[in-house]
């Protein structure tokens, strides 16, 4: 889902194992096959409109409960269904879907889109659910944010979300300097402000990168709940897929139970998560004293089959016997030898 998601992060654990209606792989070797099967399957299910050159709209109805989410073209076709990650979920729990698709970084800033939601809003769309969900990640976080207006009240998971590209605003933020072209300061723009008339909002991010920080930073409001999820390198929904957090996270999201203390309980999966756990070592490793590096690999290795980690706590207490030995024999008195009488 994000611009930053690896290929792997595709197969997300859900909590409930479903078998999504599958894409013909034979058919769907380019966009063309990809969207005819599409229309295929939204025939019966809902619909599947483009949305100009690029973008697509996949609507699944099934129940009462709404899941939105942004996603790219690209990490769909990676997935082995070929179809949404958002679709999974929907299916899994009896939710009805709705899938804002972009082909490559469009950051969804299309008139077309605009008009899109335009009509979902004038025909009341979003009312004819007892509830509504908006989820996105990086360049779909921003979109999730920026088109949940669109439903006041809506309950929004945003994970590394940016604010805006507009060099005005985020100038700090190098890392994708060609959408600086494109225009956020019209319709749907500034996400923090899209966002005000929502119902809660939940902002994970990694406060070691720092523009994700900065960016996060610009939602600001009673109703936004920041949670942090340091030492993941800015993956931050590709480790929510191998720690299995997706589906809780939704799932609470839907009951009204996210909370920082609910997250927290979560997030201590993270414990036994490898690429974690190299961070926060990578993070101490160049500290004066080596005390919460041990800690750390102590606390690994009494839990986990952690090679690198044992090695690391054997080269520490190593250092310290010879530290001590080296130390105990300074302290020992000097031999003297007897002078002639």
């Amino acid at each position: 889902m994000s611009d930053q998601t690896a290929p792997a992060a595709a197969a997300e654990v859900r909590s409930q194992p479903v078998r999504a209606v599958p894409v013909d792989a034979s058919a769907a070797t380019d966009v063309p096959g990809w969207v005819a099967e599409m229309e295929k399957i939204a025939e019966e299910e809902g619909y599947f409109d483009p949305l100009g050159d690029r973008h697509w709209a996949f609507f699944h109805d099934d129940g009462p409960t709404l899941l939105v989410t942004f996603e790219q073209l690209d990490d769909i076709r990676a997935r082995p269904s070929q179809m949404p990650m958002g679709y999974d979920w929907a299916k899994a729990r009896g939710w009805s879907h709705l899938c804002v698709i972009a082909q490559g970084e469009t950051w969804y800033r299309d008139k077309r889109v605009y008009g899109y939601f335009d009509r979902l809003v004038d025909d009341a769309f979003f009312e004819d659910f007892d509830q509504v969900m908006f989820l996105g990640s990086g360049v779909q976080g921003y979109a999730a944010a920026a088109f949940a207006v669109a439903a006041p009240g809506a309950q929004v998971l945003l994970i590394s979300p940016r604010a805006s590209q507009s060099p005005d605003v985020a100038g700090w933020d190098r890392r994708n300097l060609k959408s600086r072209k494109l225009d956020f300061n019209s319709r749907y723009g500034y996400a923090p402000d899209m966002v005000e008339g929502v119902g809660r909002v939940f902002v994970l991010h990694d406060p070691g990168i720092a523009e994700d920080a900065m960016h996060a930073a610009l939602f600001r409001g009673k109703h936004i709940t920041h949670l942090r999820t340091p030492h993941l390198t800015g993956r931050v929904d590709w480790a929510l897929g191998h720690m299995k957090l997706w589906g809780p996270l939704i799932d609470a999201l839907s009951k009204g139970t996210l909370t920082r203390q609910s997250f927290a309980q979560m997030w201590r999966a993270r414990r036994s998560f490898g690429p974690y756990l190299r961070g926060l070592l990578a993070r101490n490793a160049d500290r004066p004293s080596p005390k919460r590096e041990k800690w750390i690999c102590t606390s690994v290795v009494a839990r986990l089959n952690a090679p690198n980690f044992r090695k690391r706590l054997n080269d520490i207490l190593a250092a310290e016997a010879e530290a001590e030995a080296t130390s105990a024999l300074a302290a020992m008195p000097k031999a003297t030898t007897a002078q002639p009488g």
